[in-house]
C-alpha cells in the first residue's frame, strides 16, 4: 500500500507543478507559434524563364563555381549570388526551389535562367521557356569578427 501511495504522491506533485505555469510559457507552444510564422519573400518577380544545360555543364558560372546543370541553381541579372527563390510555374503550377549562383539571361524579355534539373522539375524542358513567379528570398549579411 505504501509503494502505491509513494507512487500516486509523485504524480500529484508533477501534475501539480505543470499546471502552476503561465499560459504560452511551455517550451512547445512556443516551438510551433514560430514554425506558424512564414518569411515572407523579400520581392516577388513575374516574367518568363528559360534554361540552360550542356553547353554550360561544368564551366566557371559568375561566382566562381562550376556549373552543374543537375542542381537546383539559377541564373539572375542582379539578384546577389546565394539568394533563394522559391519559382513557381505559371501553367501548371509546379514549384522549385534554386539558388541564384550566375548571372543571365542575356535574352530580352526573359527574367531568369534555370539550371537543367530545375527546369525539369518545372515541366518546362519541351517548352524551353515558361511564364513563371518568383519570389526573391535574399540572404543573410555574414557576420565578420573585428580585428
Amino acid at each position: 500500500m505504501k509503494k502505491y501511495f509513494f507512487v500516486i504522491m509523485i504524480m500529484v506533485y508533477a501534475l501539480m507543478g505543470t499546471a502552476c505555469t503561465k499560459p504560452g510559457t511551455h517550451s512547445s507552444l512556443k516551438l510551433n507559434d514560430a514554425s506558424k510564422k512564414e518569411k515572407l519573400p523579400d520581392a516577388v518577380i513575374f516574367g518568363r524563364a528559360s534554361w540552360y544545360g550542356v553547353p554550360f555543364h561544368g564551366r566557371t558560372t559568375a561566382n566562381g563555381e562550376r556549373y552543374n546543370m543537375y542542381d537546383m541553381t539559377a541564373a539572375h541579372k542582379s539578384l546577389p549570388f546565394g539568394s533563394t527563390l522559391r519559382v513557381i510555374n505559371l501553367t501548371n503550377n509546379r514549384i522549385v526551389t534554386v539558388r541564384i549562383n550566375d548571372r543571365g539571361p542575356y535574352i530580352p524579355g526573359r527574367v531568369l535562367d534555370l539550371s537543367y534539373a530545375a527546369a525539369t522539375e518545372l515541366d518546362m524542358i519541351h517548352e524551353g521557356v515558361g511564364k513563371v513567379k518568383i519570389e526573391v528570398y535574399k540572404p543573410e549579411p555574414k557576420l565578420v569578427a573585428k580585428k
